[in-house]
Formats: C-alpha cells, sequence, structure tokens
C-alpha cells in the first residue's frame, strides 16, 4: 500500500512539475506580443490544458500504452511500481530543475530519459534499443525541424498575402497609466522636436499620462474589412490558437504521464487523468512565471502575426500526432515554430537560443541519471 501511494505521489509530482514548465508555452505568444497580460494568458492557458487533459482519455490511447515502459524493458521490470516510481520522479525532477532556472524544456523527452536510465538500472543491455529509437528518438528528433520549416513556411505565406492584399500596418506607441497603443498618425509635429498630441487623442487618456520610450512601440494593422479592424481579427484568431496549442498539449502529455500508473495495473485510467490534470494546472498557476519570460520575451520579439503563425503550427502538428499517438514534444515544436519564423525577421537573442538547446541536450542524460539513482535507492 505504501509503495502504491508513492507512486501517486510521483507521478502528481511529475505533472505539477509538466504544469510548471509546459502549461505558458501554448500563450506565450500572447504574452510576449502584449495581447494579454500574464494573468489572463495562464488562466486561459490552464482551462484549455485541463480541457484537453480530459479529452485525452478518449483521443489519444496510443500514447499510453508507448509510455507505460512496455517493449522497452521485460514486462515484469515495466509493472513494477519501483520502476515506474524511479521514472516519475526523475523525469519530475528534471522538468522541476529547468523550471527553477528557466529553461523551456520537454516533459517527454524527461520522461524517456527516465524511462531509460531506470531501465538500464533494472536490466542494463537488454533494454529494446530498437523501441527506444523507432518510437521515441525518431518522432522527437525531427518535430522541432518539420516545425521550423512550418513555421518559417506559414509566416512567410502570410505576409507576402498581406502585402499582396495592400494591407498597411503603422508604427504606435503606447500612451497612458493603462496601456493604449496609439497610432502614430494622431500625433502632429510642431514643426521642432516634440511632438505633440492631439486634443481628441487627449480626451480619450486620462489626464495624467504616461509615455513609454520607443522599445515598447509596435507595428500594427490599421485597415478595416466590411467594418471591422484587421488588427481585432488577428488578436481574435492568435488568442485561439493559444488556447489550441494549451489544449493540444494536454491532449498530447496526459496520456503520457497517465502511461505510468496504467503499466501498474492497479488504478483506473479515467481518474488517474483527472488527477494529473488537476496536478498540471495547479503546477502552471504556480509556478510557470519563469519559463514564461523565457518563451515570451527573451528570444525575440514576437509581434502580432509571428505568434499567430507560431501557434498555428504547434497546435497543427501536436493534435494531428497525438491523434496518431506519436510521442513529439510540444516544447520543441512550439519553440521550433518560434525559431523558424524568428530566422525570416532576422530578430532573435542568440545567447538564449544556444542555453535552450543546450538545456535540450542534457535534459536526457539528467533524467536517466535521476531515474537510475532513484531506481538503485527504491529498489
Amino acid at each position: 500500500m505504501t509503495i502504491a501511494v508513492l507512486l501517486i505521489l510521483s507521478v502528481l509530482f511529475l505533472s505539477y512539475s509538466n504544469g510548471a514548465n509546459d502549461n505558458f508555452k501554448g500563450v506565450a505568444t500572447l504574452y510576449g506580443s502584449g495581447i494579454l497580460d500574464y494573468k489572463t494568458a495562464i488562466s486561459i492557458a490552464t482551462i484549455a490544458t485541463f480541457i484537453g487533459s480530459i479529452c485525452a482519455i478518449f483521443l489519444a490511447q496510443g500514447l499510453v500504452d508507448s509510455f507505460s515502459g512496455k517493449e522497452l524493458v521485460p514486462q515484469a521490470i515495466a509493472g513494477t511500481t519501483d520502476f515506474l516510481i524511479a521514472v516519475g520522479l526523475g523525469a519530475g525532477s528534471t522538468v522541476l530543475l529547468a523550471t527553477r532556472l528557466g529553461y523551456p524544456i520537454s516533459t517527454t523527452h524527461s520522461l524517456v530519459g527516465g524511462l531509460f536510465g531506470a531501465g538500464i538500472m533494472a536490466v542494463g543491455l537488454d533494454v529494446n534499443f530498437y523501441k527506444l529509437g523507432g518510437t521515441f528518438f525518431v518522432p522527437l528528433l525531427a518535430s522541432p525541424f518539420i516545425a521550423f520549416a512550418l513555421g518559417t513556411a506559414v509566416y512567410w505565406f502570410f505576409t507576402r498575402t498581406s502585402k499582396a492584399m495592400g494591407l498597411t500596418k503603422e508604427t504606435c506607441i503606447c500612451i497612458g497609466e493603462e496601456k493604449q497603443f496609439v497610432p502614430l498618425s494622431t500625433l502632429t509635429n510642431t514643426g521642432s522636436s516634440d511632438i505633440v498630441l492631439n486634443t481628441s487623442i487627449i480626451s480619450q487618456l486620462n489626464p495624467k499620462l504616461m509615455i513609454a520610450d520607443g522599445s515598447e512601440c509596435v507595428d500594427l494593422y490599421t485597415d478595416r474589412v466590411w467594418g471591422i479592424s484587421i488588427q481585432k481579427m488577428l488578436d481574435a484568431a492568435h488568442i485561439v490558437s493559444g488556447a489550441a496549442v494549451s489544449f493540444a498539449r494536454g491532449l498530447n502529455d496526459t496520456p503520457k504521464i497517465a502511461g505510468l500508473l496504467v503499466a501498474a495495473q492497479a488504478f483506473d485510467i479515467r481518474m488517474g487523468m483527472v488527477a494529473i490534470a488537476i496536478g498540471m494546472a495547479i503546477g502552471g498557476l504556480l509556478s510557470a512565471r519563469r519559463v514564461a519570460e523565457t518563451i515570451s520575451n527573451k528570444i525575440t520579439e514576437i509581434n502580432h502575426g509571428q505568434g499567430f503563425s507560431a501557434n498555428l503550427v504547434t497546435s497543427f502538428l501536436v493534435i494531428v500526432a497525438s491523434n496518431f499517438g506519436v510521442p513529439v514534444s510540444t516544447t520543441h515544436v512550439s519553440v521550433g515554430s518560434i525559431f523558424g519564423i524568428v530566422m525570416v525577421s532576422g530578430n532573435y537573442n542568440t545567447r538564449v537560443i544556444r542555453s535552450i538547446l543546450l538545456s535540450w541536450l542534457i535534459t536526457l542524460p539528467v533524467a536517466m541519471a535521476f531515474s537510475a539513482s532513484i531506481y538503485w535507492f527504491v529498489s
């Protein structure tokens, strides 16, 4: 009974760590482009992720079997609570460590490392390396490159389409105690170096004004179609795409974690997924801030069109992969699509990108070391 409780706690710990590192990734572009504040963004992410987790009960059963350890190690080992506890705690510790450091890593990658590390400690070289490579490594390695290519292509397509339609952008500055974006065309130049506000603009703002510096200027669409602002339509589509990514993440990650419970053959899969969904939600609400700042603001300055393009690619790839039981990483897909887009724009932080890629490389060995050590201790 005590071992069973430890297994449940290890799964909940992994769920919490997953939520802390992953929940915000779907809405990072919304926060980074200034459409939503942090509190609103994480609330949308939490709700959409929870819905995706519940839908996983019906739509993503293939991932449950893949991450139960079956065929990777002998069934006599894969079904033991010692092995499953080591995998859960090893993967969870890796993800939580990265979260504390502010690095967006892959829970999927950590779980693979946990399965491999505990498997090596349990059965040595009897681990099924063919299963490890074909089922896990190939999708994990290929998905960020596919996302990179699609992100580049989608953003290029949208950019060319907007130019072909004659849509125009105008630089806006942030004015007021509460952020309001005001087009520069509404400002009049006195002929000197000073810019004077139009009186009609002043009447709409608070008496006490604060004008942001140039770094907070953004380019917004000023055209209208059928009387509807193009920018408002883009923002609405961007919010929907962010919720779709969060939904896809819950759909893809929940069954992977649930695989640890199923392997023990002692827990109801539906109740297990609900518990995992709750753990992920709590982790995101309490501990997502550091990773949120990294993805949203440190890789690149993300504008509205770039954010929408990245989310569109991510949600499409992850939902398709989940439906076919392919274990891709939402983190790798999301960040890969952002990388592709910023390569088109040419505006990115090389140092941060290099640090993220390094954290991806060391995720697997760190998770292996954690899970192997824990298996040695509990077995």
